[in-house]
């Protein structure tokens, strides 16, 4: 808890919430605030009859007594923006409706003893009480029910390192005999350009077909038949990658249209992976050796003849290691600049975008093996007729640089929330309760397909 601290300011003060009735009385509203003795709410303040305003400075949440009246409702919601937009908060703070008997665990949490949890055990009966008594202490010591929480009191997974990286880019690619790939137009995939592989847009579908080189198992024969060199046979890996944007159409296009050619022609040496954005697996990433750039929108956009076309900022993250590696396009603005990373920042000149300025942007704290990364992927992006700048942090260009991200704005100056957050799976599919880790290279879509596989999600930030 001592490394903790320094994540927290020092003049950091809690704030106190501030309940409030919302009253219809003659001809007028009535707010009165209700009396909360040393800053702890109870649920017992709230009654069905009434509506009340939560103020908790970060977030304003609206409760809707299941007996209240529907005028009262339509001007608490008008009332709450309204002292919302009146008092300085931060930029993430916003309006919540809550109706009676369907709060969610944030509104509760900021009431004490707020706990609906009954422990109640669905399993005993009257017969298994008379055989095996009511001390449910001596039943589950009897039982042994068995739990695996080895996880969550592991240490966190260390990363890979550069040169072991490197190493396993360098295998899975060893094997690859060649790679074709194809995006999904319309209503049919046609093949990508060669010089597109490694750019992604996050609104498209992509699929990859690579064909491996797998050794055949050495026969032993007589050794008067002399030595014959054992023959390799070929693999065939369909890899469908489906945008974060991107809708479902995709993959039942493809499972309707390409993956039945596919298995008409490679019969059972076809295996076939879907992907979701950001939840590629290592071999996928290897083929492009770091250089994975995802964009956002689709890949062909009508053109809006009416302005410029609006500046793109890319992030290089490196959750894990070098194979995870993903250069990302992210908002536009200043404050999504980091110190720990590197930036690309592409700023077109014209409605086309076929002509501007590539900047990249080196954080102060970045690491070395990430600018030298960062710089070759800024290269590639520079098209003809593009210029490239290499900018410091603190020695930014005012003319292009700062007007492309709407101006100078604060932004983070360090990312050691990547050395402590971690990502736990608790799941019962083994038969009984386990909890098990992610990789360090997760996002937040990470928690939806996890949610999607009937299992929970435990997410810690330790300092």
């Amino acid at each position: 808890m001592e490394d903790a601290k320094h994540h927290v300011p020092d003049d950091f003060t809690a704030s106190e919430p501030h309940l409030y009735a919302v009253h219809l009385g003659k001809g007028y509203l009535e707010l009165p605030q209700i009396d909360v003795r040393n800053g702890h709410l109870k649920s017992e303040m709230l009654s069905s009859k009434n509506v009340y305003i939560l103020d908790t400075w970060a977030d304003v949440f609206v409760w809707f007594g299941k007996k209240s009246a529907r005028l009262v409702r339509a001007a608490a919601l008008k009332l709450s923006q309204e002292l919302c937009d009146m008092l300085p908060r931060p930029d993430f703070a916003m309006v919540t409706r809550v109706l009676e008997g369907t709060e969610s665990q944030i509104f509760k949490s900021k009431f004490e003893g707020w706990d609906d949890v009954m422990a109640v055990d669905f399993t005993r009966t009257a017969e298994s009480v008379i055989r095996r008594g009511v001390d449910l202490k001596k039943i589950l010591e009897k039982d042994q029910i068995k739990t695996d929480l080895t996880a969550l009191f592991m240490p966190r997974q260390g990363s890979m390192g550069s040169e072991e990286a490197k190493a396993v880019i360098e295998e899975f690619n060893e094997d690859l005999h060649r790679m074709e790939a194809f995006v999904l137009e319309g209503k049919k995939f046609v093949r990508l350009p060669e010089k597109e592989p490694g750019n992604f847009f996050s609104g498209d579908c992509y699929v990859f077909l690579c064909t491996y080189w797998v050794p055949a198992e050495e026969s032993s024969g007589d050794e008067d038949s002399g030595e014959k060199e054992a023959e390799e046979t070929q693999m065939h890996t369909v890899y469908f990658w489906q945008g974060r944007d991107a809708s479902n159409m995709g993959w039942l296009t493809f499972t309707f249209s390409l993956q039945k050619k596919f298995e008409q022609t490679f019969k059972n040496t076809l295996e076939v992976v879907r992907m979701h954005q950001q939840q590629e697996n290592l071999k996928f990433l290897s083929h492009f050796k770091s250089k994975f750039v995802i964009h956002r929108g689709k890949r062909k956009e009508p053109i809006d003849r009416s302005r410029i076309a609006p500046a793109r900022l890319y992030q290089l993250r490196i959750n894990d290691s070098l194979v995870c590696a993903r250069t990302i396009e992210i908002d536009a603005k200043g404050s999504s600049l980091n110190s720990v990373f590197c930036h690309i920042l592409n700023v077109p000149f014209d409605r086309s975008a076929s002509n501007g300025i590539i900047y990249l942007w080196i954080g102060s704290k970045a690491a070395e093996e990430d600018v030298q990364l960062a710089n070759e992927i800024a290269v590639e992006m520079t098209k003809y007729h593009y210029t490239m700048q290499i900018v410091k942090e603190g020695q930014e260009p005012d003319n292009f640089f700062w007007n492309a991200l709407g101006g100078k704005k604060p932004y983070e100056s360090n990312a050691d929330f990547l050395q402590f957050s971690r990502l736990f799976r608790c799941s019962n599919e083994k038969g009984y309760f386990t909890v098990s880790e992610k990789c360090a290279d997760f996002c937040q879509v990470s928690s939806s397909v996890i949610r999607n596989s009937m299992s929970a999600i435990i997410c810690f930030i330790l300092g």
